[in-house]
Formats: structure tokens, C-alpha cells, sequence
């Protein structure tokens, strides 16, 4: 009976305390008057959508109150009250109904939030904050029955912080002049107020990303009732409907999700780029939509004296500075830019003073001053007679340019880019730089001579056993830079049986097949028309060959013995995608289902190539002869890397490229600079002969020449049969949506307007079904084959010999250099 009744007083106890700790951690979305929110308590909406309560970001020891998703595993707040002024004990501080506001008391009782309503329901028992299942936490008066209805108060969806999620706005109230904006976060771990703002322009129906709330350096341009005219991209998507709203009082920009089980939002993030993100089956945040693109487009991103490349690390500093705060820039704030080393002595004393220090390859610094000079020596003595100049650029064209005060906005680009200057920075001429840049006399001359000796030893040790690893391994490629093999010539000679087994060719060489002594099968390309220095060819090969991605092929080595520039290859048994396009049998074909994965394959990998290398490779060749397969079928994009390889001259370039001219991009023909976008078009006609299992110009039996993309693209627009599109080998056994949605985005990827096709990120995930595409325009190029050939149909020569391979791909690129020309007059 003891033991009985001691059971029975600890199940008591136990319930007490349940019930307790339901009431105290707040099981429902609402706080009421009389109840106060303090340490891990929180509020969770009615669908279980959002979390309210005290949060600390990343390491941080500061706590503030913020609102965040419940379903997102990783912890992503949407709002923060307290963003400037943060408590250090959520155990003492309190969120609770106060006054007839929602305040929140720091530990020691002093208010330091509020929602700041002068409300005449201060004594209201009513009176409740309830966080909705959108994210809004709403204060209102409702009666006491039901403290979700009632007169709205305050909101927090009218005062945003960094993040717009869908019902929000972004406005502009017309009576007070007031801003309703986002401003990014200071930093990873501070949710203050950052310089990067989001604002919609009052004079205008566009957004504009502003620093420091006065320095425009993104619009998105105007609203034309269905996308803003600079964001092209909207077209591609059916997630969100965005309406806009311009009365007497107010104008703003809203937007809802057409599938509610899509999570989505904007952010305004601390990189000064606008993010959109979403999730839709899985709980990673995939992004959808970013602006400015590049990082360096971000007005002063990394500060004065501060260099930035688009490229991670963005930011560096300048020779002779360095950061001034490390810390902030370890959270990615970069704003607080560089500090000298040395301080500048001006003209100095005993002769010292002042030097400059060229730097290279750079787009030049804002808020030049340009100066009318005769030369480059009276730039330079100009700047030098100002104490106050802190750089000058010399240019034949432009002329004299100095700058006084910090170096803002100086972008380092890619060496050779075509669009670097030198600007000349000055230094104290004590600076390390310049000590460091030569040999002095006195104190270098006993360090060099104390090192001669052992360096000599070194070297010989060194080359006697670089000596006897090439002997004991000669044909085997052991001698190793960096991650690659360095073949000799007459290595690869002997494997290729003399370069006998050709497996194709194309603009940047010919691919030959060959045997390693130790029984690995290569492909190894010879390069042709190779215009770089020995040392550059070497920086470039051996930077393709830290690339790394299961949808590229593997470089593993290279030879380079004057002229005579090779790569070696992983060699791919399936061989490439043409051969099993348009070359295959009933009895040996591609099913739907390995298409769809290939194409998907090649999406991924371009993504890799355009948007995580250090630096965006462009294709410049992307063809089904250039997608390899391995033996389970995985495609590997191959000859990536090849266009800077063999220089930028695409001209050139264009004219070497034999057989492609049907997946050049207008933009070749018309001459303007190549983008990454070029390849998006490229891809997009290959998926059209994925789609078909023939070229896109192809004779028919009756000796015309259809031009697939215009079919497929009126199929698509005008509802036709879409299995009617398919390869006959499939005998229609496909899925319709996986089709339909291939052709819409080969649709959108071959627009003339460059702006207008989608990245290959967003191609990956439409493909993954993280994205859904709308139905596309038909391409304006394609529209004129519609309007001046009735059918899409080119007439040949009836007596055309059908089965002359030759023949054919003579037709094939007489037709493909017709839709090129169209595409130039109308591109």
C-alpha cells in the first residue's frame, strides 16, 4: 500500500508538471494580456508554419526575438524585433502585452522594444499578439472569445527586416512619405540594420537595391502588369503571382505562392544581392532568382582599398593594406574595407617618402577626377605633388585619372579579360611591397648567400631523383603538376599507335583513342591554333584540371613540348551522344527515361561550370559530340575550358568550328561579347535533338528539310501532339509532361534575347521539379521561319542521295547556316 500510494502521488506530480510546462511553453499561436514570453518559450502558428520566441544567431551570444519557420531543419528567421538592440539573458528578459503595445523588457526591466501603437485599449483585456500562419504577427483588440479578430493594431508584415515572405508588401505610403523596405542584416550573426536596402522607387513602379539608403546600383525595372522589364526571368515560373497596387494613399508590390506547399522568400542579404528562395520537396533552400548577378556589381562590397573578384574569396585587399577588421569579414562582412600597413610619409625626409605600385588587370576604382596631362609621367607627378591622391591610371584614350581618399569599388578580373587597366597605388616607400619586390643590397645579400649552398644541394638531390623516377617509369606518365600527369610527346605517340584510332574532331582539335603501359584506356586531344605562352597554357590546364563534377569528364593530364599542346582524358566506352542519337538501331537506342537523365546530367554539369568555378567557363561548344557517356550511361560534358585555352578571339574561334553552326547563338553572328548564355542557347537546341533522335535540320524522304525547333516550338505553343515530337525508335513510350516540359524549356533556352533564357541553374531545377516553366514564346527567329516558309520546309534537290552520310550533313549545315542567317538579321 506504500509503494502504492508513493506511485500515485508521483503520477500527480508528474501530470502537475505537464501542465505546468503546456501553460508555460504558450501550445498555441497567441500571448494575451497577463502573459509574458521569457527564456525557450514560444508561440507556434495555427498550421505549425512559424515560431516565435528568443533566438541567437550562429555563435553569437546575443539573444533577440524573432520570428522563424518551423518546418525548415536548419533554424532561418524571417523577422527580428530587437535587431539593434539585443538582451544577453532570455531567462529575465519578458515579451508580454504592456500598455496597450506588445513590448519586450530587457533583464534588467527597461523597455527596449515596442511595438509603439498609441492605442486607445491600453486597460483591454482583449488585447492579444497572435502569430499567423503566414508569418504575421498580428497585435489586435478582438473580443475576448476570439483575440484573432478584431481592429489590426500593428503587424509585423508592415515592418519587415530582411526578409518579404508571400502577402507582404514592399511600399511606399504617399502621406507620410514613409518607406516600407528590407534592409539586409549587418553581418551573418547581427540582425542590425545592414547598408544593403531593398526599396520600391516613389517616383516609379520598380524596386531599386540601394547602400547605405542612397546609392542606387540595381533597378529592376518597371512594372509592365506582368514581369518588371529587367527581370526576364519571371516569365519562367508559375510559383508566384506578383500584383501591384498604386492609389491615392499608398503604391506596393505583393506576391502569393500558387502552390501553398511551396516555401518560398525574398531576401535582402548581406552579400547586397536580393535572393529568392525556395523549397519544395526536400528541406534544402534552393536558389531561385538572384540580383545584381555578379557579387562585384554590389556598390563597395569590400570596402575602401579593398579588391573584389567574382570569384570566392570576393574580397581581397590591395598590395600594401590589409583588413581592418578580420572578424567581421570571418561573418562576410566586408564594408570596413583595408588599412595601410605602413602610413604614407607624403614627400617625406631623408630622402624617403612615397612610391606607387602597379596593380594589374583591374576595372578602375569610382569617383575618378580626371586630369588634362600630356603624358604618363606628368599623371604620375600630378598625383605625387598631392598628398591627398591616393592611385592614378594612365590610359592612351581616356588619359590622366587620380583619385583622392579610399579605392572604391576596384574589381580585379581575369587576367587577359581585354577590359583590364593598371592603376598605381601609392605606398609608403618602406612599404614590404617594395622590398619585397627585388633583391636589395646589405641584408638580402647575407640571407641569399647563406641559402646558395643549401639550395645547390637541394637541387642536385632533387633532380637525381626526378632522374631516376623518369627512367625507372618512361611511358608511364609519373611525373606529376599539381593533381595532373605530364605526358611526354612521344609517350602519347606510342599509346596512340602514332594517333591512328581518331575517335572526332571539332574546333579545338582532334580526339584520338589510346592504350597507357599500364593497360588505361585515354582519349587524347590535340589542340590546334594554341596562341598562349608556356607558362599560361600550364595556369590554364592546370586550373580545368582542379574542376571536379560527375557531369564533366575528368582531365588527368597533358603534354605541352612547344607547339605540340595535348590533353588526356578519362575515354568514355559508350562513346558521345550523337552516336547513340542519330545513329542508333531499333534493336539499340536511348529510352525516355536515360534522355531525360541525361539531359538533366548536362544541365548539372554547366550549372557547375557557369555558377561554382572560381571563375564562370563558358562551353562555347556544347553538341552532342561533346557529351560523352560513361558506362551506366551518366553523361560527362567534355572540352570544357577549351575556348580560353585557345584564346578569346571568337571570331576566330567561330570559324574553326566545323559542324556547329546549328547550336551557335545569335549573339555569335552579331559580334557582342559571348556570355554564359550562349551555352544555355547551345544546350537548348541539343535537347530538341534529344528529344527527336535526329538533327534539327534533317532531309525527309520527299527531299525537304524540316527545321525541327520550329515544329516542336508551335507543338508546344499551339497544344499540339507533344509524343508526336518523339524519336520513332521510342514508339511514343514516354512520359507526356517530361516532354512537354523539355520542349518548353528548349523553348526558352533558344530565345533570341539573351536576357530572356534561363541560367543553368534554373534549368537544373525546373528539370529537377524543384522549378515548374511556363508555356514559352516562340522564339522571333523562329516566327520568320513560320511567316516565310509555310510548314517550316526547306526544298533540296529530290535526286539528293539519302543514304551518302557526307551528303546529308552537307544539307544538315547548308539548313543550320540558313537559320543562323535568319537568326542575325533578326536577332
Amino acid at each position: 500500500m506504500v509503494l502504492r500510494s508513493h506511485s500515485c502521488t508521483t503520477i500527480h506530480l508528474i501530470l502537475l508538471y505537464f501542465c505546468i510546462n503546456a501553460f508555460t511553453s504558450f501550445a498555441n499561436d497567441t500571448i494575451s494580456v497577463n502573459q509574458t514570453l521569457s527564456g525557450d518559450q514560444t508561440i507556434v502558428s495555427a498550421g505549425d508554419n512559424f515560431v516565435l520566441g528568443f533566438f541567437k544567431p550562429g555563435k553569437s551570444p546575443r539573444h533577440y526575438i524573432g520570428i522563424w519557420f518551423s518546418k525548415v531543419p536548419n533554424q532561418t528567421v524571417v523577422w527580428v524585433a530587437n535587431r539593434e538592440i539585443p538582451v544577453s539573458d532570455p531567462n529575465t528578459a519578458k515579451l508580454l502585452i504592456s500598455g496597450g503595445n506588445l513590448v519586450l523588457l530587457n533583464e534588467l526591466g527597461s523597455e527596449i522594444w515596442s511595438t509603439a501603437v498609441n492605442s486607445t485599449s491600453a486597460v483591454n483585456s482583449s488585447l492579444a499578439a497572435v502569430l499567423r500562419d503566414d508569418g504575421n504577427l498580428v497585435l489586435s483588440d478582438g473580443t475576448g472569445s476570439n483575440p484573432r479578430s478584431g481592429q489590426i493594431l500593428w503587424q509585423s508584415f508592415d515592418n519587415p527586416v530582411h526578409t518579404w515572405l508571400p502577402g507582404g508588401k514592399i511600399a511606399y505610403d504617399k502621406i507620410t512619405e514613409r518607406k516600407q523596405l528590407l534592409t539586409s542584416w549587418k553581418n551573418e550573426e547581427d540582425p542590425a540594420m545592414g547598408l544593403f536596402s531593398l526599396e520600391l522607387d516613389p517616383n516609379g513602379s520598380q524596386y531599386l537595391i540601394k547602400w547605405n539608403r542612397s546609392e542606387e546600383y540595381w533597378t529592376s525595372g518597371a512594372w509592365n502588369g506582368h514581369i518588371f522589364s529587367l527581370v526576364p526571368e519571371m516569365r519562367l515560373t508559375s510559383y508566384f503571382n506578383f500584383s501591384y497596387v498604386n492609389n491615392t494613399n499608398e503604391s506596393y508590390f505583393t506576391y502569393s505562392m500558387h502552390d501553398p506547399a511551396v516555401i518560398s522568400r525574398f531576401i535582402m542579404d548581406v552579400s547586397g544581392q536580393i535572393k529568392q528562395l525556395t523549397i519544395v520537396n526536400d528541406n534544402d533552400w534552393n536558389l531561385f532568382w538572384t540580383q545584381p548577378r555578379e557579387q562585384c556589381q554590389v556598390h563597395d562590397y569590400c570596402g575602401g582599398f579593398g579588391s573584389c573578384q567574382n570569384a570566392l574569396p570576393f574580397c581581397s585587399c590591395l598590395p600594401g593594406f590589409r583588413v581592418r577588421n578580420q572578424s567581421d569579414w570571418d561573418l562576410k562582412d566586408y564594408s570596413g574595407g583595408c588599412v595601410r600597413e605602413m602610413s604614407l610619409q607624403c614627400n617625406g625626409s631623408n630622402g624617403r617618402g612615397d612610391k606607387f605600385w602597379p596593380v594589374t588587370d583591374v576595372g578602375l576604382p569610382v569617383n575618378e577626377k580626371p586630369l588634362t596631362v600630356g603624358s604618363v609621367g606628368e599623371c604620375e607627378s600630378s598625383c605625387f605633388n598631392d598628398c591627398s591622391c591616393t592611385a592614378y591610371a594612365y590610359d592612351e584614350g581616356i588619359g590622366c585619372s587620380v583619385w583622392n581618399g579610399d579605392l572604391v569599388n576596384l574589381q580585379q578580373l581575369n587576367e587577359g579579360d581585354g577590359n583590364g587597366k593598371v592603376i598605381h597605388i601609392r605606398l609608403s616607400a618602406s612599404s614590404q611591397v617594395f622590398s619585397g619586390s627585388k633583391n636589395s643590397k646589405g641584408s638580402m645579400i647575407g640571407v641569399v648567400a647563406g641559402c646558395v649552398g643549401g639550395a645547390l644541394v637541394v637541387v642536385a638531390v632533387v633532380a637525381g631523383l626526378i632522374w631516376r623516377r623518369r627512367k625507372r617509369a618512361v611511358g608511364s606518365s609519373k611525373a606529376v603538376e599539381g593533381s595532373l600527369a605530364v605526358f611526354a610527346y612521344k609517350d602519347l605517340q606510342n599509346a596512340t599507335k602514332n594517333f591512328s584510332d581518331k575517335l572526332g574532331g571539332g574546333g579545338f582539335g582532334s580526339v584520338f583513342k589510346g592504350t597507357l603501359p599500364d593497360s588505361t584506356v585515354i582519349a587524347a586531344k590535340k589542340l590546334e591554333s594554341i596562341t598562349q605562352g608556356e607558362k599560361q597554357f600550364r595556369t590554364e590546364v592546370s586550373t580545368i584540371g582542379t574542376i571536379q563534377h560527375v557531369n564533366l569528364v575528368r582531365l588527368r593530364g597533358f603534354c605541352s613540348e612547344g607547339s605540340k599542346k595535348l590533353l588526356v582524358y578519362d575515354y568514355m566506352e559508350n562513346g558521345s551522344l550523337d552516336s547513340h542519337l542519330f545513329h542508333a538501331n531499333e534493336i539499340k537506342f536511348l529510352d525516355w527515361k536515360t534522355r531525360y537523365q541525361i539531359a538533366l546530367g548536362i544541365a548539372r554539369g554547366l550549372s557547375y561550370l557557369h555558377e561554382k568555378c572560381r571563375d564562370c567557363i563558358i562551353h562555347c561548344d556544347i553538341k552532342p559530340e561533346n557529351i560523352l557517356l560513361d558506362p551506366e550511361f551518366c553523361p560527362k560534358v567534355a572540352d570544357f575550358g577549351l575556348a580560353k585555352l585557345v584564346g578569346r578571339d571568337f571570331s576566330r574561334v567561330l570559324t574553326t568550328m566545323r559542324g556547329t553552326r546549328g547550336y551557335l547563338a545569335p549573339e555569335w553572328i552579331s559580334g557582342v561579347a559571348i556570355t554564359a548564355k550562349a551555352d544555355v542557347y547551345s544546350y537548348g537546341m541539343m535537347l530538341f535533338e534529344l528529344v527527336s533522335g535526329r538533327r534539327n535540320s534533317e532531309s525527309s524522304e520527299d527531299g525537304t528539310v524540316k527545321f525541327f525547333p520550329s515544329w516542336a516550338a508551335n507543338a508546344v505553343v499551339n497544344g499540339g501532339d507533344i509524343l508526336g515530337l518523339l524519336d520513332p525508335v521510342l514508339d511514343r513510350n514516354a512520359d507526356t509532361e517530361q516532354v512537354l516540359k523539355i520542349c518548353k524549356i528548349a523553348c526558352w533556352c533558344i530565345q533570341d534575347d539573351e536576357d530572356t533564357r534561363p541560367s543553368m541553374g534554373q534549368v537544373s531545377q525546373i528539370l529537377e521539379g524543384v522549378m515548374d516553366v511556363n508555356v514559352p514564346p516562340i522564339p522571333r527567329s523562329l516566327q520568320v521561319f513560320v511567316e516565310t516558309q509555310e510548314h517550316i520546309v526547306f526544298f533540296t534537290d529530290s535526286s539528293t542521295d539519302q543514304s551518302s552520310q557526307a551528303k546529308s550533313n552537307a544539307s544538315s549545315n547548308a539548313s543550320s547556316n540558313s537559320m543562323n542567317s535568319v537568326l542575325s538579321s533578326t536577332g
